[in-house]
This record gives C-alpha cells, structure tokens and sequence, in this order.
C-alpha cells in the first residue's frame, strides 16, 4: 500500500460523515431513535453521556471501537434498548469480531453510500453494513 493510500484510510477529513436522509429516515422509521450519541457538533462527546431508547450510531470512523464498547456497556446495563450502527463492511478488524460477530445482526448494504459532508459529492471508499444490538447482550 503506497503512503497515499494508507493517508486516506487515516485522513481526518475523512472522518466524519452525516448520514444521507433517505437512509436516516428509512431506519428511523423501523427503529424510531431516541438518541443520536454522534452528532456532528464536536464539543459533543456521547462517549461521556448516558444512553437511553433506541440510538442511531454513525461515529467518526476513527472512534468505531470505543462507541461498540460503549453500546454493549448501555445495553448490559439496561438502558439502551436498541443500537443501531452505520459502518464500513470491515470484516476484518478486531473491532467486528471483538464486538459484532456473533453478536448482532448485521445488513450488509448494496453499493457505496454517498455520505454528506460540505463540498463533496463522492461516494465512500467502501462498502458499509448496519450492525443492530437489541436489548440486553451477553
């Protein structure tokens, strides 16, 4: 992998994405969300507030592990009921197998999401899945 390559896996501008409407609203309406823990207003930081409800999770991609840690610690602890993660299709992270695999369900979605973020109109480098937690884990 050439230094340009590995700098857009790492990019910061990268990092964070707003959701597309048509999706946020499509799962909002199967899951109705309480709780966004990730907006994107950086002074917020939803690692250090209680969950509550269903939450919409599309954390910086820098960030994924810690915001899965926090989701399975809220739903051990009884207070989110459903969590609902947008992530890259990265099967083979230590993150999916510490946190996802055999855990929750996972919808894989078709093509590439084109995410919004100020000034671009690309689609994302790779393909993402829905990971859902509901009620209590083990």
């Amino acid at each position: 992998m050439t230094d340009q390559q590995i700098n857009l896996f790492r990019s910061k501008v990268s990092d964070d994405w707003a959701t597309p409407k048509w999706l946020y609203d499509q799962l909002d309406a199967e899951f109705h969300f309480d709780l966004d823990p990730c907006p994107l207003n950086p002074t917020f930081d939803g690692l250090k507030i209680p969950w509550y409800g269903n939450a919409y999770v599309n954390s910086p991609y820098s960030k994924v592990r810690g915001f899965l840690a926090k989701a399975h610690a809220e739903l051990r602890a009884g207070r989110a009921q459903t969590v609902v993660f947008l992530v890259f299709a990265n099967t083979d992270t230590d993150w999916f197998h510490t946190y996802v695999y055999h855990q929750a369900e996972i919808r894989f979605l078709k093509g590439r999401i084109k995410f919004v973020a100020p000034g671009k109109n690309n689609s994302a480098m790779r393909p993402s899945m829905l990971v859902i937690f509901r009620s209590k884990i083990a």
